[in-house]
């Protein structure tokens, strides 16, 4: 055999070695990444003396959603399950310290005696149990206190103590925009935010050795192989107060129409941020609750709100005017189909501008008329609008809207006159939002955002800015046409009783009969008022539809006095509308006003600030902060270990927090700083018993 031949088949040798090295190697680096190692049967005859091992992934604390100022919408509360190897202390220290750990336990998990406690932990250790169970899903609190009992404090290398994280979602706020925060279950698709923004919330998984012990994996110790990465928070543009408003006003009306479903949307005009977003449907049991997004999954003939685009359409094709005067008779026939107006008698030789304030069917005809020999024109137009498209949002469930071509098979002689008037045509709620918005917006059409800004440890990683659909959706002329109009609805037509005393709203009414199983129309109705505010200076858009009402059928009546109340109270509450008073009067103090809240939350902030503090807390966890002349003095905020904690004045998210370690369940009412408990600080505790938050 030749020299060279000789030295090849080494070299193949090597590389085939070291192929087998690097395939070891990469299995391994697999498994350790994702935590799917081969496991070791533990019931295999040819397993080794060796108790079997495996990695295991461990679970990342969830990120938290939050509202437009930072407050918690979703969280999540850590929770341990917490065992000792028995095996680990040595005899002197179990020995001289069982006795004390009995009665800590028994304090503090009194489902057992102190009796029972000392008995069951001297018979495992003489049984070598590695996995004596204290108590799971015990509160972060508690495990903290657990961890300084005797025997406990010395650890895992030499107390044998043992811990698994795991994590709960809560949601602080209650029912509050339940349906658009969401939720991620295995097995089940994502609904929601938690769901279009799971890859900044979920995290990285880390990886932790456990032993096969007691008939199931343990983990060996506390310590990870590799540390979870807990998720980014997600800060949302939902505003807790609008978003309250919005809700309750939704709500009493749906109960006064005893209506099948409703739902609400406030935009901000310039930057297409959704402030709120509320769905609320009829229960089997009478009651309203959040079950499925209406605003955003469910499409319907939109009725007479749909005339702001058919409108747009005459004016931006140069097919009328709202100058010009049209036959509004009541009645408006199409081969074997009539349309009416609501009032039955019509309005007579009218301007078209006087008609879209009233709300006339003649909007029908004047369509047909103009578009008649060249339909395909008016879609067109339409689209050009954004009408026809979705938005692309963030959250799933968002259905492709219905917007017929001359071409189409369903097309018939009658659909362009239906079409005038909002029927034939599918869109959701936040799609016609869209479209009111941008004429708000004078004529930039942006996407609707629910979310602005992606934290991790407390810093921005990623900003959301205003999305533009579309930079002129019509002509400034166009534009202030159709704003005159919307501004005439509520001055002298339809929506007349809607005006507020102390701004104008633009905006337009809606009624349509909603399909029935059998694809037609039936005897059920929608109504829906569309529109923003103030008209002099648009801040605010936004849409109410209410499904089913049995009381009344009008949008004006029944959508239009939700729109409203949210627009006074909104209005109301927002200093940006109002003008400053004693603008040349010194301040008292530059100081913050200083909440009582967490300890490290408030150093935080008055750090970020650059705010003077003095921080005699001693080691509390919880703080007052009293201003001074120049600085702000940290003192303790002593929480009591027996009777309800006084949590009056803390931030919410605080203020749960205290109490369901304490084993209440919380009830919030309203929105702020916590102002009244019932029952009061003081009162005796019943694990499992409500307490209820006044906020303000």
């Amino acid at each position: 055999m030749s020299d060279n031949k000789k030295r090849n088949q080494k070299v193949y040798l090597i590389y085939f070695i070291i192929a087998i090295f690097m395939v070891v190697v990469v299995f391994r680096v697999v498994n350790i990444q994702y935590g799917d190692v081969v496991q070791v049967n533990p019931f295999d005859s040819t397993a080794t003396d060796e108790m079997p091992t495996r990695y295991d992934s461990i679970a990342p604390l969830r990120g938290r959603i939050l509202s437009d100022d930072g407050s918690d919408l979703v969280t999540s509360i850590p929770l341990y399950d917490l065992h000792i190897d028995l095996t680990v202390p040595k005899d002197k220290l179990f020995n001289e310290n069982v006795d004390s750990l009995a009665y800590y336990l028994a304090n503090t998990f009194p489902e057992k005696t102190e009796a029972e406690w000392l008995t069951d932990l001297k018979d495992s250790r003489q049984r070598e149990n590695q996995y004596f169970k204290i108590k799971n899903k015990v509160k972060y609190e508690v495990r903290n206190k657990v961890r300084e009992f005797p025997i406990l404090r010395e650890r895992k290398y030499k107390g044998g103590f043992i811990e698994e994280k795991h994590s709960k979602r809560q949601l602080p706020w209650g029912l509050l925009a339940q349906r658009t925060l969401g939720y991620k279950r295995d097995g089940i698709r994502p609904v929601g935010l938690e769901g279009g923004f799971d890859k900044y919330l979920s995290g990285e998984h880390g990886l932790v050795l456990k032993q096969y012990v007691n008939g199931g994996w343990k983990p060996i110790g506390a310590d990870y192989v590799k540390d979870p990465i807990d998720g980014a928070d997600v800060v949302t543009t939902i505003n807790i107060d609008i978003q309250d408003v919005a809700e309750n006003e939704l709500k009493t009306q749906l109960e006064a129409q005893s209506a099948v479903h409703g739902s609400v949307i406030v935009m901000e005009v310039k930057t297409g941020f959704v402030k709120a977003i509320a769905n609320l449907t009829k229960g089997q049991d009478g009651g309203y609750y959040e079950t499925y997004n209406h605003a955003i999954g469910t499409k319907s003939d939109p009725g007479s709100t749909f005339k702001l685009a058919s409108l747009m359409a005459l004016l931006e094709d140069g097919r009328a005017d709202i100058t010009d005067t049209v036959k509004a008779y009541g009645k408006y026939t199409f081969y074997d189909h009539t349309i009416t107006d609501s009032r039955p008698q019509g309005y007579g030789k009218i301007s078209l501008q006087n008609a879209f304030e009233v709300s006339s069917n003649v909007f029908s005809k004047v369509v047909y008329d103009a578009y008649y020999s060249d339909a395909q024109k008016f879609v067109d137009r339409l689209r050009t609008f954004g009408l026809g498209d979705t938005l692309g949002i963030d959250i799933a469930g968002e259905p492709i809207p219905v917007l017929k071509n001359r071409s189409d098979d369903s097309w018939s002689g009658i659909t362009l006159a239906q079409m005038a008037i909002g029927y034939e045509v599918e869109i959701t709620p936040l799609q016609t939002l869209v479209l009111y918005n941008a004429v708000a917006n004078n004529g930039e059409m942006l996407r609707p955002q629910f979310v602005k800004e992606i934290r991790k440890n407390g810093q921005s990683i990623k900003r959301f800015e205003k999305d533009v659909l579309n930079e002129k959706i019509c002509s400034d002329v166009t534009l202030e046409k159709v704003k005159l109009c919307l501004e005439g609805v509520v001055k002298r037509g339809t929506g007349r009783n809607l005006q507020s005393a102390n701004f104008d709203i633009a905006g337009k009414t809606g009624t349509a009969k909603l399909v029935n199983s059998n694809r037609g129309y039936g005897d059920d109705y929608q109504a829906s008022f569309a529109g923003y505010f103030p008209a002099d200076d648009p801040q605010y858009s936004c849409i109410v539809v209410i499904a089913g009402p049995t009381k009344q059928i009008y949008g004006a009546e029944v959508s239009g006095t939700v729109f409203a109340a949210i627009a006074n109270k909104v209005y109301s509450s927002s200093l940006g509308y109002h003008k400053s008073i004693n603008l040349e009067e010194p301040t008292v103090a530059d100081l913050p006003q200083v909440k009582y809240g967490n300890v490290a939350a408030l150093t935080t902030a008055l750090a970020k600030t650059r705010t003077s503090y003095n921080n005699n807390t001693n080691g509390s966890e919880y703080v007052v902060g009293i201003s001074s002349e120049n600085k702000v003095d940290l003192q303790p905020r002593i929480i009591a270990e027996s009777g309800v904690p006084n949590v009056k004045g803390m931030a919410v998210n605080d203020a749960v927090y205290i109490l369901e370690n304490k084993g209440l369940i919380v009830r919030l009412e309203g929105s702020g700083a916590v102002s009244q408990q019932i029952p009061a600080a003081g009162q005796p505790i019943q694990e499992g018993s409500i307490i209820k938050l006044i906020l303000n």
